[in-house]
C-alpha cells in the first residue's frame, strides 16, 4: 500500500493528512485550530511559533492513529505542503526565532505604502508590473508587507542590518523549522510580486524597486520534488517532497489539468483558478496571472487565471461571532468556518424565500478581484422595518456566490474560445446545500461540488508522492474526484437584475475610509 501525506497549513487551522494513494481515501488525520490576532483595525496577524507547534502536534496525533490502525508510519515516504499564501514571515537565521507575528495575506496595513508605492510607478498605476509578475500593486501580496517590516520593526532593521534577516511565506517558514532548508516553490513564490513570470525567477528590477535585498528571499524549486528532510519527531527522515500554494493544491486535487479546467474554494476567502496551460497570457483584466503549478523540476510551468476573493466563510464567522446570528455551534476559541455552521447558516436562510432587498457587501479589508480597492468597508443596503437576521444571513451567502459569478465573468471572458467545461468546487461553505444552489442560480452554470472534503491536502499528497516518484502523473490524472452536480434553477432574467443591483451595492462600498485624511 503506498501512502502519501500532506500538512496543510490554513488561515483557521493546521492539518496532517495520510491517504491510501491509490484510492484517494483519507486514513489518518489531525486538525488543531490557529488563532487569529486582530491587533489594529484591517490587521490580521497569527503567531508564527503557534503556527509551527500545532503543525508538529497534528502529525505526532496522526503518528498515535497510524499506530492504533496497525500502519508502519515508515510506509510514508515523503510529505508534501500545502499553505495559505502571501502571508509573511521574518526570522533571525542565527536564533531560527521569527522577529514578528506573520503578516496574514487578509491585512490590509500596508494601504498607504501601495498608494506610495503606485505613485511612484512611470504610469502611476497599479498595473504597472503585471505584465512582469502577474499582479497589481496591493496589500494582499508579500512584497509590501515584507518592506512594511523593514520599515517599521527595529528588531527587523537589525537583522538586516546584521545579514541575518530571512524572509518567507508559511510553506518556506515551515521547511525552515522541519528541515532546516530555505526554500520555496514556484507557486508561492509567485505570490510575492517579486517573482518574473517569464523569466521565472527573482526579479531584480521588483527587488529594487521595493528596496528589499534579493539574498533574503529563499530558493525557488519546482513543486513537486525534494526540498529537504525532516530533522526531529515522529517522522524524522522524511522527506518534504511536495509543495504548493493551498489554492494551487486545491487546483491540482482538483484534477484541473486542462487548458479551461476551473475549480473554486471557499475558504476564509474565495479563490477560483482557471488553468490556461503553458503559454503564459497575461490577464488583461482585473484577474491575477499566477503560476498553476510545476510538477517536476524537469516539467513544464502551468499557468493559471485567479479571482481572489476577501469574502467567504469569514463573513459567516462575522455574523457567528460578532452578532451571535449563528449561537448554537458557536465554540470556545474556534475562528474558523465549521459544517455545523453551514447546518445552522441553512436553516436559517430556509426561513425566508428572498432577502426582501437586502444586499451584503462584506470586504471587511477592501474588495480584491476585479476591483481591487483596498479602501473599500463592508455595506449592507436594503435595510427595511421588516429585515431579520434571516434576511442578512442569506445575502451573506449571496454575497459570496455573486462575488464567484464576477470572477467567473472575467475568466470566461479571458479566455475567448475556451469553454468552461469543468467547473468545481469546494470548501467548507460547500456544505450548505442551499448555498450550492445559489451559487449555481447566479453563475448560471451546472456546479460540481467535491465530496473529498480534504481536497488541498490531497492536492499536496499528490505533489510529493510525485516528487518522490511514488506515483505518475498520467496514472493520477485519469482520476476524477467524486461530486455532486447542482443545475441552475434561476431564469436569466432574474439572473441579470440580482446581478446588476449587487453590482451598484459593490459601487456603494468602494472608495470608504474610515478616518480623516
Amino acid at each position: 500500500m503506498v501512502l502519501l501525506a500532506a500538512i496543510d497549513q490554513g488561515t483557521s487551522s493546521s492539518r496532517f493528512l495520510v491517504f491510501e494513494a491509490d484510492s484517494g481515501e483519507l486514513l489518518a488525520s489531525h486538525q488543531i485550530e490557529v488563532q487569529q490576532l486582530f491587533p489594529n483595525p484591517g490587521w490580521v496577524e497569527m503567531n508564527p511559533i503557534e503556527i509551527v507547534d500545532t503543525v508538529k502536534e497534528c502529525m505526532t496525533k496522526v503518528a498515535e492513529q497510524l499506530e492504533s490502525l496497525s500502519i508502519a508510519k515508515y510506509e510514508i515516504k515523503s510529505i508534501g505542503i500545502a499553505n495559505q499564501r502571501e502571508t509573511t514571515v521574518v526570522w533571525d537565521s542565527e536564533t531560527g526565532m521569527p522577529l514578528w507575528n506573520a503578516i496574514v495575506w487578509l491585512d490590509n496595513r500596508t494601504e498607504a505604502l501601495a498608494e506610495e508605492s503606485i505613485k511612484r510607478t512611470p504610469s502611476r498605476s497599479k498595473d504597472e508590473f503585471k505584465r512582469k509578475t502577474g499582479l497589481p500593486i496591493h496589500p494582499y501580496f508579500s512584497a509590501l508587507k515584507l518592506k512594511w517590516l523593514m520599515e517599521n520593526v527595529d528588531i527587523v532593521k537589525e537583522a538586516n542590518a546584521r545579514g541575518k534577516l530571512m524572509f518567507g511565506t508559511i510553506d518556506t517558514w515551515l521547511i525552515w523549522k522541519l528541515t532546516g532548508e530555505h526554500v520555496t516553490d514556484v507557486t508561492n513564490a509567485s505570490r510575492t510580486l517579486l517573482f518574473d513570470l517569464h523569466k521565472r525567477k527573482w526579479s531584480t528590477e521588483m527587488c529594487e524597486f521595493f528596496d528589499i535585498p534579493q539574498q533574503l528571499l529563499p530558493k525557488i524549486k519546482s513543486s513537486a520534488e525534494i526540498y529537504g528532510h525532516i530533522t526531529s519527531g515522529p517522522f524524522g527522515g522524511v522527506a518534504i517532497a511536495g509543495c504548493l500554494g493551498d489554492q494551487q493544491a486545491a487546483m491540482v486535487g482538483h484534477n484541473c489539468l486542462n487548458r479551461g479546467d476551473t475549480k473554486n474554494t471557499y475558504g476564509t476567502g474565495t479563490f477560483m483558478l482557471c488553468n490556461i496551460g503553458t503559454n503564459l497570457k497575461i490577464s488583461k483584466s482585473g484577474l491575477l496571472t499566477t503560476v498553476g503549478y510545476q510538477l517536476g523540476p524537469e516539467s513544464p510551468l502551468v499557468f493559471a487565471f485567479e479571482g481572489s476573493g476577501s469574502i467567504g466563510g469569514n463573513v459567516v464567522r462575522f455574523l457567528r461571532d460578532n452578532f451571535n446570528f449563528i449561537k448554537e455551534t458557536r465554540q470556545k476559541a474556534s475562528n474558523s468556518y465549521c459544517f455545523k455552521d453551514a447546518s445552522e447558516m441553512e436553516e436559517i436562510c430556509r426561513s425566508v424565500d428572498s432577502t426582501e432587498g437586502v444586499v451584503f457587501v462584506p470586504c471587511f479589508t477592501g474588495l480584491y478581484t476585479p476591483y481591487w480597492d483596498p479602501t473599500a468597508k463592508g455595506t449592507i443596503l436594503g435595510l427595511t422595518q421588516v429585515t431579520t437576521k434571516a434576511h442578512i444571513c442569506l445575502a451573506a451567502l449571496q454575497a459570496v456566490a455573486f462575488q464567484s459569478a464576477e470572477m467567473l465573468e472575467e475568466i470566461q471572458q479571458e479566455l475567448e474560445d475556451t469553454p468552461i467545461h469543468h467547473f468545481s468546487t469546494d470548501g467548507g461553505m460547500t456544505a450548505n446545500v442551499l448555498f450550492n444552489e445559489i451559487q449555481s442560480d447566479i453563475i448560471g452554470k451546472p456546479i460540481k461540488t467535491l465530496k473529498i472534503t480534504e481536497i488541498t491536502g490531497w492536492g499536496a499528497a499528490v505533489a510529493a508522492g510525485i516528487g518522490s516518484q511514488q506515483i505518475c502523473l498520467d496514472a493520477f490524472s485519469s482520476k476524477q474526484p467524486p461530486a455532486t452536480i447542482y443545475e441552475p434553477q434561476t431564469d436569466e432574467r432574474q439572473r441579470e437584475f440580482e446581478m446588476s443591483r449587487w453590482k451598484k451595492g459593490v459601487r456603494r462600498a468602494c472608495n470608504w475610509s474610515h478616518t480623516c485624511s
